[in-house]
Formats: C-alpha cells, sequence, structure tokens
C-alpha cells in the first residue's frame, strides 16, 4: 500500500520538509499526531486555507491524528507572512466570534467520535491567555537568537519593504510556542502549513529541541497558483469562500468548473480524493475532448460536494445545466436561482403589480404555447415592462436594443430557455420565475438576468 509521503508526493503537495526521509520512517512506525494552523484573521476560511484542511485529512485517512488549532490568540497578533504592511488588530470580540466560526468549518472536514485517531480541535488561547510577560520572556523568549528571528524571510521582506513592530516580529515565537505546548500537551511531533509558513514551522521546531531537547518534525504544502503564477483562493472580487453565507454555492461551483483546461490535472490531485488512475482518464478526457469540460465538471461536482454537501451540489448542477438551456428553470430553487443570477450580467427593474387574472395560475409562458407576452391572458401584464430585446441591452448580452433586436431575428434569442420570436415581445406576470426573476440568453452561453422588484 502507498504511504502518505508517496500519496501526498505524487499530488504535489510537499514543498519541504525538515528530513522527509525521518518523516517517513515516523509515520511507518505508528499513528502520528500533527497539527494545522488556522488564525481568525477573516470571517471564514478560503480554498488557500482548504489546501492544508484536506492535507490533514489525507494524514487522518492513513491512520494519523490531526489536530486542528485556531488561533484564538495569534488571531490577535497578526502574522507578517506574505504582508507588506502592518496588519490592522481586529478587536477581541470580533476575533472570538472568528474562532468559533472555525473551529465549526474545522469540525466539517476531519473525523470525530469513536475512533483511535479522532481529531482534536483547540485554540491557542488556552495556554497563551494566562501566561505572564515574564514567564514569556524567561522561558520562551531566551531560545530565540535575533539573529535567527530577523533571517526569516518574511521579516527580512518587512525590513526592506519600511519595517515590522515588535508585534508582529513575536508572531513566530508565539506559533512555535504552539507547538511546544501541543508536543508536551498531545505528543504532537509533526506540524503542517503552506510554504509561506516555512519560518514559522522551523521555528517551533527549533525550540522543542532547544527547551526539550526533543526531535520533531516540520512539512511545507506548497501555495496552489494558477498558470500566471498567482495564487488560487482569490479573485477580483475577493476570496473564495468555503462558507455558504460568504460565498455561494452556486458561485463556488462556477469557479472550479471555469477553471482552464491545464489547470485541470493539478487541482483535482489537490482539491479531491480521486486515485491517480482516475485522475489520468481525466487528464486524457480533457486533452481530446476539450469542449466536453469533463475535468472540470468532476472538478467543481466533488469539490462543491466536499464543502457544502451532494444536496447542494445537485442543486447547483442543475440550477447551471437550466441556466443554459439544459434544464427548466423552474424547477431551480428559489435561493439557487437567486445566487446564479447574482453570477451572470444582470439588471433590476422596479415595476407596479397588476392583479392577476382569475385562473391564472401563475402560468409561464413555456407553458402556453406562443411568444412570451402575446398570450393574451387579461390581467397578466405589468405595466412598464421592457421588451425582451431592451432587456437584453440591459443586462448588457447585448450591445444595444439593435443587436437584441437582430439576435430575435436570427432566432438566436431566449426568454426563461424559450426562443422568442417576436421583436416587440414583452414578458408578463407569469413569465416571471418564483413571481421575481427572468432569464434572457443569446445563443448558447450568453445569460443575463432581470431582478424585477413588484411594488
Amino acid at each position: 500500500m502507498t504511504d502518505i509521503i508517496d500519496e501526498l508526493s505524487w499530488r504535489g503537495l510537499i514543498s519541504q520538509s525538515t528530513d522527509l526521509d525521518e518523516l517517513r520512517k515516523a509515520l511507518s512506525a505508528g499513528p502520528v499526531t500533527l497539527y494545522g494552523g488556522f488564525d481568525p484573521t477573516a470571517p471564514g476560511l478560503h480554498i488557500g486555507n482548504l489546501v492544508l484542511l484536506l492535507t490533514m485529512r489525507r494524514f487522518q485517512l492513513f491512520g494519523h491524528r490531526p489536530i486542528g488549532l485556531v488561533g484564538g490568540a495569534t488571531g490577535l497578533i497578526g502574522d507578517p507572512s506574505g504582508k507588506s504592511a502592518e496588519r490592522v488588530l481586529n478587536p477581541r470580540d470580533v476575533v472570538a466570534k472568528w474562532v468559533d466560526r472555525i473551529r465549526g468549518e474545522l469540525e466539517r472536514f476531519l473525523e470525530f467520535g469513536d475512533i483511535d485517531n479522532s481529531a482534536v480541535i483547540l485554540s491557542n488561547l488556552d495556554w497563551t491567555e494566562g501566561m505572564s510577560v515574564l514567564e514569556f520572556l524567561r522561558e520562551i523568549g531566551k531560545h530565540f537568537p535575533v539573529s535567527q528571528m530577523l533571517a526569516r524571510e518574511s521579516v527580512k521582506a518587512r525590513l526592506e519593504a519600511g519595517g515590522i513592530s515588535y508585534t508582529e516580529f513575536s508572531y513566530q515565537i508565539l506559533q512555535a510556542l504552539d507547538y511546544l505546548e501541543l508536543y508536551r500537551r498531545q505528543d504532537c511531533t509533526l506540524q503542517v502549513g503552506g510554504s509561506d509558513q516555512w519560518g514559522n514551522l522551523v521555528a517551533g521546531v527549533d525550540l522543542i529541541r532547544r527547551a526539550e531537547g526533543g526531535s520533531v518534525h516540520a512539512l511545507a504544502t506548497p501555495l496552489i497558483t494558477k498558470p500566471d503564477g498567482t495564487k488560487y483562493g482569490k479573485t477580483e472580487g475577493g476570496a473564495i469562500w468555503i462558507s455558504p453565507d460568504l460565498m455561494s454555492p452556486y458561485a463556488f461551483y462556477q469557479f472550479w468548473l471555469n477553471v482552464g483546461d491545464a489547470e485541470v490535472p493539478g487541482l483535482l490531485k489537490v482539491f479531491t480524493f480521486r486515485s491517480r488512475e482516475e485522475i489520468e482518464d481525466l487528464e486524457r478526457q480533457t486533452a481530446e475532448r476539450p469542449q466536453a469540460r469533463a475535468g472540470q465538471r468532476t472538478l467543481a461536482e466533488d469539490v462543491t460536494t466536499l464543502v457544502h454537501g451532494a444536496d447542494a451540489c445537485q442543486r447547483v448542477n442543475a440550477a447551471s445545466r437550466a441556466l443554459f438551456g439544459q434544464g427548466d428553470l423552474r424547477e431551480v430553487d428559489i435561493r439557487t436561482l437567486a445566487d446564479a443570477c447574482t453570477e451572470v450580467p444582470h439588471t433590476e427593474i422596479f415595476l407596479r403589480a397588476e392583479p392577476a387574472a382569475p385562473g391564472d395560475g401563475g402560468r409561464n409562458a413555456g407553458e402556453k404555447g406562443g411568444d412570451p407576452g402575446v398570450s393574451g391572458d387579461p390581467g397578466s401584464s405589468l405595466p412598464g415592462m421592457p421588451t425582451v430585446a431592451d432587456l437584453m441591452a440591459l443586462t448588457g448580452i447585448v450591445p444595444s436594443k439593435s443587436a437584441a433586436r437582430r439576435a430575435i431575428a436570427e432566432g438566436g434569442a431566449y426568454l426563461d430557455n424559450r426562443k422568442v420570436t417576436s421583436e416587440d415581445a414583452v414578458p408578463e406576470r407569469s413569465d416571471l420565475l418564483h413571481d421575481r426573476y427572468l432569464i434572457v440568453r443569446r445563443g448558447k452561453r450568453t445569460v443575463g438576468a432581470v431582478d424585477v422588484r413588484l411594488a
């Protein structure tokens, strides 16, 4: 059977290690307790954090015991790694709320319960809050040569950029203290983190050697980057969050569905639990039939299921297909539809609602057999409703109303997945999805949404 080091190696998840051969021996000798840290410097975790979480889960699947450490203390200080300027310190009550939230997010990915290697979640505030300044300086600070601390890449970069406060300069000591406390309390002998944390990881290894004479390990995973070298986890609009209230499951699914072909194999290795054979087959399919997007669909479905659950993945998958004409939009639940509408070009209009005609029953245009807006049902009209051509232009899926008219004349315009054949067609009340939304489309792939607010 492949050991965990081989597993991580072929997935491209090992960037640095204190001594990989010795670590392999330790892992082969029996269960090892390891930890990864997560600072509450934001209201949730993003997919950069997910790399570490899934790495810890892989260790647990191989029989080892993971500790998820939430930085209740270090989150009050701020890690200078990767930062060109001093962090703004968050209020204590805000950090405390984020600690509780991150605890809940960690629990979704690690296994707990009546098993020998049940995961543990701790906060480093437990051992840091009660420590006096004198105790910190005498028992911990004395083990840190200033020359060694100044040599850390994160510190050097900040000094070159203009300086660093003693608060952030001391962060590496606090993280090293975490490793020492977990070594003493939990017999933890491996710390895992991102490669940008390497200086902090080895600081803990050094502290345990100096303070306890112990020999422990550190392993860094690489930062997962796009082909242009930029980090995953961020977009122009912000982080790719794993919490549904920070980023909708639909938007999350679309992020993975839209990655480039060249990115698919590496992302499948890091973010899914597919076997080597399955990933190689998906890589072959992507190369032979890129238009099918088999790799992207598998990636999107696997990661969305892992993060948001199978039911949510099924809903957003159905919505994604329906939005582009491969399903019934009326079967998409309102929350998923609303999320989807915010991810495509969209506009909002305000209208006065007319009472529906008796017996109208809220039918959609697709049930009437005619063009949208020309059913003739009394009471179904909405005063002031623009034409479909107007709506296409308002959403920006066409450059102008005349371009929209041309699309309609050429048979390439759709309202709620029904072809529009009249250039003057006007949507009616019964066309609204969930009595609120309209979906307009040009061709197969250009979709826009209209949020109709009825007064």
